[in-house]
């Protein structure tokens, strides 16, 4: 059986999530657009990085908008974790490298391919992955579980 959740749906407290890769300029962008988007009544989302790129990869600025009707650019940019509010939980992308870190009560890694300078087959399914993790994510909370 699960572990209990501090932010279950009895203590009506939504987390703030916190969407974190190296350069926040594509996973980490598209996961906080995501969560805003499928998971807002659940948890808040934020994304950053340790070392932000200086905009968000064009090619998921575009295809989240061909995709989900998801402009980006209107309301995220590439940032440092000091930019953040304090977080509850921190969600990883699979940065195969340092990864950022920072102090949460739950954290996870979702391992993801870098589709960064691939062709747009590969952007799709790490969108659809992101949106799978979502809404699962969301699901966990809702339930009061996590792991």
């Amino acid at each position: 059986m699960g572990k209990r959740c501090l932010f279950s749906a009895a203590r009506h407290k939504r987390p703030k999530v916190a969407f974190l890769c190296v350069h926040n300029s594509c996973r980490s962008q598209m996961a906080e657009a995501l969560g805003k988007k499928l998971a807002s009544d659940v948890f808040e989302s934020f994304s950053a990085g340790t070392e932000p790129a200086t905009q968000i990869n064009p090619d998921a600025v575009r295809l989240m908008k061909q995709v989900y009707g998801i402009d980006m650019e209107q309301t995220q940019y590439s940032k440092p974790l000091s930019d953040l509010p304090a977080v509850d939980m921190v969600v990883t992308m699979g940065c195969n490298v340092q990864c950022p870190t920072l102090p949460c009560s739950h954290r996870e890694d979702w391992g993801l391919e870098d589709p960064s300078g691939k062709e747009d087959s590969a952007f799709l399914t790490v969108m659809a992955q992101i949106e799978e993790k979502v809404l699962d994510l969301k699901c966990r909370i809702q339930a009061g579980k996590l792991g």
